[in-house]
């Protein structure tokens, strides 16, 4: 483990680092029952419904990450955006316009990326009863975030000229964050009781991004000097870091496999930054890969 990970590990002990637990294969007969899985090999069908920090910007990330790791096949069925949406918003869509919807009962999906906006809704349960009716063997992820505003509440109602992303301190993120975690992995988990097997996975982007904001805290993060240089506006958009980070983390649960040692996604490298570089580029391969592995609903265990 890197010196980055170890600084990042102890900060959120107890916190991001959650105790590894067995991790159970899609189309499992039981919930209780885990099986090892191995890396996808093979290209995967993909929808994503979600707002925008999650489907405005992961899908061309994520299949050129694909393509870097020589991985054909990979797909983008389709894409459902809907600013700060909940997912039932998704799944109200009319029939005659809800794409996903049709998507998932022809079968045309291997795996549908979710991410409710800010709290678990019956949306996920509506499409995940759907998901299994097309194809028994999907599966689906649910996008755990990072807060926007640093605040645990939406919609906003406080004033945006005060929100200081910088202000934030290590106790401060792991405080804001860990009820939201706990809420999100005790839905998803819920979900899986009651189908019988593992057919949801948590993508857990709000961990690596609040690993990577502990580095930028510590001062450890050549290129990026404040936790305000990781987003766009005060309430939380992505900047070409954090999205790239972000797509670490579904490529490793979507393809089960590492990101370490992809090449520079174009992403970081259309920004034409001298510092953003093949070695920030590694560390986030790093955080995302840590932050998958040490989650016990991401589908993924590793070294």
């Amino acid at each position: 483990m890197t010196t980055h990970l170890r600084l990042q590990r102890a900060a959120f002990a107890g916190g991001c680092a959650i105790l590894l637990l067995a991790v159970l294969a899609v189309g499992a007969p039981a919930a209780d029952a885990p099986v090892t899985a191995g890396p996808v090999t093979t290209g995967q069908r993909v929808f994503t419904c979600g707002h925008s920090f999650h489907a405005f910007w992961i899908n061309p990330i994520l299949a050129d990450m694909a393509q870097s790791a020589g991985i054909t096949g990979h797909e983008t069925v389709g894409i459902s955006k809907i600013g700060g949406s909940r997912v039932i918003q998704h799944w109200n869509v009319a029939d005659d316009k809800n794409e996903a919807k049709a998507a998932l009962r022809a079968g045309k999906v291997d795996v549908l990326t979710l991410s409710p906006m800010h709290l678990a809704d019956d949306g996920i349960d509506k499409f995940a009863e759907l998901a299994l009716q097309g194809n028994p063997q999907i599966r689906v992820t649910i996008q755990e975030f990072w807060m926007p505003w640093d605040k645990n509440e939406w919609p906003f109602t406080g004033d945006p000229a005060k929100v200081d992303n910088n202000a934030m301190t290590v106790a401060g993120l792991k405080a804001l964050h860990d009820p939201y975690f706990a809420a999100m992995d005790a839905y998803v988990r819920g979900i899986n009781e009651r189908v019988g097997h593992q057919e949801l996975f948590v993508v857990p982007v709000g961990q690596a991004v609040n690993a990577l904001r502990g580095l930028i805290i510590a001062g450890k993060v050549s290129g990026i000097d404040k936790q305000s240089d990781l987003f766009t506006d005060k309430l939380g958009h992505p900047h070409a870091p954090l999205t790239a980070l972000g797509a670490y983390c579904h490529f490793a649960v979507i393809y089960r496999r590492t990101p370490i040692g992809l090449p520079l996604p174009a992403v970081l490298a259309n920004e034409h930054r001298p510092l953003w570089d093949a070695a920030l580029n590694k560390l986030l391969q790093e955080l995302a890969w840590d932050a998958v592995i040490h989650h016990p609903l991401s589908g993924v265990t590793g070294p």
